[in-house]
């Protein structure tokens, strides 16, 4: 079963982990350049969980000096979930890596982002998201992803 883990920010950086099981993935991440990726997250997984099968989407994810892409891909009730990182702002496709790799049913992984974003939602106002994120919490995202796991 898949676990996914977006602890709470801090000046501008979010760790996030991904365990399977079998392998795991763990890195900071920024909320910069590609402001908006957590809402992005929200609206690709709300989609794949919705919309028409065959589903593929690929979001950069921050992190500097190296990057990431999360390339998410649906084929019927099955989900596909994948990291790939480059070494260096550049993102070169001849030197990216895949750092993870998940299949699952588009339910199981869904659900297991969910419980994340439920505890970054529970704990925005403790833990100060929009000023340690340095971005809004994504709260249209979040409600419309909410809808569709419910």
């Amino acid at each position: 079963m898949l676990e996914v883990s977006f602890n709470s920010p801090q000046c501008g950086w979010m760790s996030i982990g991904f365990d399977d099981g079998v392998t795991e993935f763990h890195t900071t991440t920024a909320h910069a350049p590609y402001i908006g990726a957590l809402a992005d997250l929200m609206v690709t997984l709300t989609q794949m969980r919705t919309g028409e099968s065959p589903y593929e989407r690929t979001l950069p994810w921050n992190r500097d000096p190296e990057e990431f892409d999360l390339r998410f891909a649906r084929e019927d009730d099955k989900a596909l979930v994948q990291i790939f990182e480059y070494p260096t702002g550049e993102r070169d496709p001849a030197e990216r890596k895949m750092v993870f790799t998940h299949l699952d049913t588009v339910d199981n992984v869904t659900r297991a982002f969910a419980a994340t974003f439920d505890q970054l939602f529970e704990d925005r106002d403790t833990d100060e998201f929009e000023f340690n994120w340095r971005q809004p919490f994504p709260f249209a995202e979040y409600q419309e992803f909410k809808k569709n796991i419910d």
